[in-house]
């Protein structure tokens, strides 16, 4: 009893403890839900004695004499105050002495006394041309700076660098004007050169005509750059300098006029005052040193850069010999002329719209029409292509020789002027002005003020286009050169953060279709005239039926609706026949030989189908008008079996007569009669069930697809190809054919034999009543 108080006692501290523990945890934020938000700042919401912390992602205060960076997040110095320590953590300042003069150094960590004044970061000033010495040979701090002058005449020719602390060599063009790294008055300095008196225009019009709005920006790209560009391409043959001089013109839409002082006007000076250089790679059209823009100085000559051979490399979807891989590869430069790389176009190089790696290569698949669209931020393209880069692009093959080369990919540029007139947005490729280079997205050609502000106008590619089309009677897959049609749409920059712009790309095949056209005309033509002998003779059948001899407008009037429904089983014919041909000759063949017609290409068709439709539908409406229209008599031969005795009225006198047929026996034939008018061949429900189960189930849809493919299945994640229209009816109408043929077979085979054939049913229950049936089709009769 004594040890039980004890234990009592001992444990009633410990229960107040507990208590007041689990009143503590439960009353503070451990047992509530956590708020797991954070405000939302930007570097450039911080003040000016602010930085942004990139580990709190939220503003913070500065230390002590501190302000914050050119970028925003960190801290600096202010200005007259030397960092004592700066390991990328807290910063330490401390203020240099102001009695003596002396500045802080370049590094920043460091106060020395300045041989004149201070500039205005707080570092030493020492006069255009000179540089400032801060340390010694060995990197020892010199007790005051120097300002030692660079010498630009001969023989050293230097000027300070851009950090002011070397004495570099001047560029040479000046050396070569002026003898010094001075641009005399009588020269021209433009972009860093110094150029003498030259052919080229000046002043060069450096603004860009965005057509589409009817407005001019003054391009600060052009003003800096253009003139020292053409100037350098001409004089001093810079192989950069001529590829930024071409990207200029490119981004000027490659316009051709009589203007020769703007972007394009002055490559073209430099095409033809180059002349005596001679051309590259055995090619006309491409000058030396100077990038390869343009087939030829005038339009018309589409046609023969086309046309004239094929592309020397054949394509086959399956065998040993399989190649349908389609290797496009480009030389990439950016807008200063610099040669990047060369690019294989994969991946989603020239496709704006985001998408997985498998869908974006399915576009390089030969055979598979690939259209691909999407609706791009403005805020998005800004963010992604600060400056425009530049492609001209090739296509991969071996020759005999097994030898790598490349065939050149003429461009279509739809928003090309020539002479203001847009000479590429027709279909006349005789008035065509083909160029080689393109580019996807320019935002710097529309900055005005600084080359690092919001463009006024942006220009996209919004339409990419390349096509592909088959050498006529080809049976080894042999193809024409692609061709790249580029559309651009000027934007003019409004509200970034709600503009869009919508983007399409998309990767084409076609062939001739005359022949199969005309051979298609000519069926029709036959078919045509055979349906109309055969619906002379349903005419003739059916005059000879009405007993009438003439020919009235009753006659022509039959004759016109069995020719309708004769026609409309031609057109059924020739449009089935035309699908299933591309069906199997499409899907079937090994080298290709047959490409889908393109969807313009089946406007025709499709009116087939329309005309097979509207007079299969008046056939309908004649044949219900025929239907409802006709007798029918039920006779029945069943005769009396007795007499039987029935009062004369009136009389009161009786007398025998023949007893009468029932007529339940006539109604139970004719409610037979009613209940076979119904009677198919063809189960409606079980046909549509089952052509929509192996269309979409067992997918036979997939072979309607515009891709060489004949799987039936297809992975979800891959590229799903759009539909064929003529593939389709081939499709779904040799499905429906086969089912119903299948399904009259088993009807006609094993059901009415061995099941329930209900006409000879009800043929047996006409004999057994006794009672026949007459149908008259014809009024007159």
């Amino acid at each position: 009893e004594e040890h039980q108080h004890q234990a009592m006692a001992t444990g009633t501290p410990q229960l107040c403890t507990y208590t007041s523990l689990l009143f503590v945890l439960f009353n503070s934020d451990v047992y509530h839900c956590q708020p797991f938000s954070i405000p939302f700042q930007q570097p450039s919401g911080c003040g000016s004695d602010q930085f942004f912390d990139i580990s709190r992602l939220s503003c913070a205060k500065c230390g002590l004499n501190q302000i914050t960076s050119i970028a925003g997040t960190s801290c600096v110095c202010q200005t007259g105050f030397r960092a004592v320590s700066n390991n990328g953590g807290p910063l330490s300042c401390e203020i240099c002495p102001s009695d003596t003069k002396q500045g802080v150094t370049k590094d920043g960590f460091d106060c020395i006394r300045c041989p004149g004044d201070l500039n205005e970061d707080g570092t030493c000033h020492c006069p255009t041309g000179s540089i400032l010495v801060e340390r010694g040979i060995d990197g020892s701090l010199l007790e005051e700076g120097r300002c030692e002058s660079c010498i630009g005449e001969n023989p050293s020719f230097t000027v300070p660098d851009v950090s002011g602390g070397r004495c570099v060599r001047c560029q040479q063009s000046f050396i070569d004007t002026s003898l010094s790294c001075a641009c005399s008055p009588t020269n021209l300095a433009s972009g860093g050169l110094c150029f003498s008196s030259s052919n080229l225009p000046t002043p060069v019009a450096s603004n860009i005509n965005f057509a589409q709005l009817a407005i001019l920006v003054q391009s600060l790209w052009f003003t800096e750059h253009l003139q020292s560009s053409a100037a350098a391409c001409l004089m001093f043959y810079n192989l950069t300098a001529c590829q930024a001089l071409g990207n200029m013109c490119v981004m000027n839409m490659n316009a051709i006029s009589s203007v020769s002082n703007d972007a394009c006007g002055l490559f073209g000076t430099v095409f033809r005052t180059t002349a005596a250089l001679g051309s590259v790679q055995t090619i006309s059209y491409w000058r030396m040193n100077l990038p390869w823009l343009y087939y030829g100085d005038q339009p018309g000559l589409a046609s023969r850069v086309l046309y004239a051979e094929p592309f020397p490399a054949s394509f086959s979807f399956r065998g040993a010999a399989q190649n349908r891989k389609i290797q496009l590869v480009a030389a990439v430069y950016n807008a200063r002329g610099d040669f990047l790389k060369w690019e294989n176009i994969a991946g989603g190089t020239l496709q704006l719209c985001p998408d997985t790696s498998a869908r974006l290569n399915a576009a390089y698949t030969f055979g598979t029409t690939y259209h691909q669209s999407c609706f791009l931020p403005v805020s998005k393209l800004l963010a992604a292509f600060p400056e425009p880069f530049f492609y001209d692009l090739y296509m991969d093959f071996s020759d005999a020789n097994e030898e790598k080369r490349l065939w050149a990919v003429p461009v279509l540029n739809r928003n090309l002027q020539f002479n203001g007139q847009f000479v590429n947005q027709g279909d006349n490729l005789n008035n065509w002005y083909l160029t080689r280079r393109i580019f996807l997205v320019d935002t710097l050609s529309g900055r005005e003020t600084a080359l690092t502000d919001q463009p006024k106008v942006i220009r996209v590619a919004t339409s990419i286009r390349i096509g592909f089309k088959l050498v006529r009677n080809t049976r080894k897959g042999e193809i024409y050169p692609p061709l790249l049609t580029v559309s651009y749409t000027d934007v003019l920059i409004t509200d970034v953060d709600t503009q869009t712009v919508p983007v399409f790309f998309a990767l084409e095949y076609e062939m001739d279709t005359s022949e199969a056209q005309v051979q298609t005309d000519i069926a029709l033509g036959v078919l045509g005239g055979l349906s109309v002998l055969y619906s002379l003779l349903k005419t003739a059948s059916w005059k000879r039926r009405v007993a009438s001899p003439l020919i009235d407008l009753e006659t022509i009037l039959k004759f016109l609706l069995f020719y309708a429904g004769d026609l409309g089983n031609v057109f059924f014919a020739v449009t089935f026949g035309t699908g299933l041909y591309w069906l199997i000759f499409f899907k079937g063949q090994q080298f290709v030989s047959v490409l889908l017609p393109l969807p313009e290409q089946e406007e025709r068709f499709v009116t087939y189908v329309g005309c097979a439709f509207g007079l299969k539908a008046v056939q309908f409406l004649h044949k219900l008008i025929n239907q409802i229209s006709i007798d029918i008599f039920f006779i029945d031969w069943e005769r009396p079996k007795g007499k039987e005795f029935k009062s004369v009225e009136g009389g009161g006198a009786t007398k025998r007569i023949a007893s009468p047929v029932s007529i339940w026996r006539t109604y139970f034939v004719a409610n037979e009669w009613n209940e076979i008018q119904t009677i198919r061949k063809i189960n409606p429900a079980f046909q549509v069930i089952a052509v929509l189960f192996f269309l979409e189930v067992v997918g036979f849809s997939n072979l309607a697809l515009r891709d060489p493919s004949s799987r039936l299945s297809r992975d979800p994640g891959s590229y799903t190809a759009p539909w064929s229209l003529i593939l389709r009816f081939g499709v779904t109408t040799a499905t429906w054919l086969v089912i119903g043929f299948a399904q009259m077979m088993f009807f006609t085979v094993f059901y009415e034999r061995y099941v329930k054939d209900k006409i000879k049913q009800f043929v047996d229950l006409c004999s057994m009543s006794n009672v026949s049936i007459k149908v008259i089709f014809i009024i007159e009769l």
